[in-house]
């Protein structure tokens, strides 16, 4: 049972004990914008422990808020109690709910896109606050004043540009300055909200529109930390599906980052920034630092060298970079390095091979482990790169000349 039909069958035991409910939020939203929906939820007058009662396979999420998880057609439905919000004191969450109607629910909601409901089984919009005019219209608008919309959750601000940037909506007028005026608040949301929310948009297809709203709407020092002119050009050339560790060198560039410059302060400022995990530091200094070889330093290196490069785990994201940045800049000196790591990469052993010897062959030679070992090593390894040495036999007799050289 795909998960609409799951969220339908759910809506029809509801409404079979006398209850009002609908397909509510953001699969409406997405339904109607002609997108496909990622998740159906469900929205009622049931109250929590009622719906606990009437499914079996069910579990308390956000009881505080009304949110039940339902089980029982195979997807995992969330069903959420209509609901009036209080005050959000902490600016993120609502102090305390109260079980209304659905024109009320609908009241509490961020943009109006979102503060939709659709009964599945007429196919017919239920709409309180004007969302399906700004669905045609393809605006993003707060539901009511949005002012207090963004003093309610300062992260929603970055929510709009996530939402304008992957729909292709025109954010309203009342709705941009109100998001400009409240953009310092930003700074208060945690940075894992923060980090969370521009990872989604750096993931998706849109993410230079999104970078560049960001820049319009004067988040980035929020954001960042600083203020700097966003050129998008290096971003708009990248794929379609990219890595973030990919999506956060393209961000480094376009927002002024040297090629050539150091990549250890950039890093470090993300990582706080943006919550990096530390694989998702290391991805982006590694990009970045691959990027700058590959501008600086590609012609004057040898071919171990450069195959030794080839072979990181990042490569092939570092040279899709440093394709974008030629590309922007209308040169084409990415792709003699491309047409040398794809032959590498495309050939039977690979970029960087398993070496034909390893450190036990050198102890059984009589090689002490000591700065030698790894000299020889790395020695013999290099040539098989160059492809001087092409078999075991020719690699211990360069290991043992190697190792027997005076000094």
């Amino acid at each position: 049972m795909s998960e609409r039909d799951a969220a339908v069958r759910v809506i029809r035991e509801l409404r079979g004990r006398d209850h009002v409910a609908y397909l509510a939020g953001g699969c409406v939203r997405d339904m109607l914008l002609g997108f496909e929906p990622k998740d159906f939820d469900v929205a009622t007058d049931a109250r929590p422990e009622q719906i606990l009662t009437y499914f079996r396979k069910t579990a308390s999420v956000g009881a505080a808020f009304g949110v039940v998880l339902v089980r029982d057609f195979g997807a995992t439905i969330e069903v959420a109690t209509f609901r009036s919000d209080g005050a959000y004191s902490d600016a993120r969450r609502p102090d305390d709910i109260e079980y209304s109607t659905p024109e009320m629910d609908a009241q509490r909601r961020d943009f109006t896109i979102n503060a939709l409901f659709l009964d599945p089984e007429e196919d017919r919009v239920i709409d309180f606050v004007d969302g399906q005019r700004d669905v045609t219209a393809r605006v993003l608008r707060a539901v009511g004043d949005p002012d207090q919309r963004l003093q309610e959750d300062h992260l929603r601000a970055l929510r709009a540009v996530r939402f304008a940037a992957r729909y292709g909506l025109s954010i309203e007028e009342g709705t941009r300055e109100a998001i400009r005026r409240h953009a310092i608040e930003l700074r208060g949301v945690s940075i894992e909200r923060i980090g969370e929310e521009m990872r989604r948009m750096l993931l998706h297809p849109s993410r230079a529109r999104a970078c560049v709203i960001i820049d319009e709407l004067g988040l980035d020092d929020a954001i960042f930390g600083d203020e700097v002119s966003f050129e998008s050009a290096v971003m708009e050339r990248l794929g379609q599906r990219v890595t973030y560790g990919l999506a956060l060198g393209a961000l480094a560039l376009c927002r002024g980052h040297g090629i050539d410059a150091d990549p250890t302060n950039i890093c470090a400022r993300y990582r706080v920034r943006l919550d990096l995990s530390n694989a998702d530091r290391d991805a982006l200094g590694a990009i970045l630092g691959m990027v700058t070889r590959m501008h600086a330093d590609w012609e004057r290196m040898g071919v171990a060298e450069k195959r030794r490069l080839s072979g990181r785990e990042h490569a092939p994201d570092a040279l899709l970079l440093y394709a974008a940045w030629c590309s922007a800049r209308g040169s084409d000196a990415a792709n003699a390095i491309a047409s040398e790591m794809n032959a590498w990469y495309d050939s039977e052993e690979g970029a960087c091979p398993p070496p034909l010897i390893d450190g036990g062959d050198l102890i059984s030679m009589g090689v002490e482990p000591g700065p030698l070992f790894r000299e020889v090593l790395d020695r013999v390894y290099d040539a098989q790169l160059e492809g001087r040495v092409q078999d075991r036999d020719a690699a211990v007799k360069m290991a043992r000349s190697v190792s027997e050289e005076p000094g």
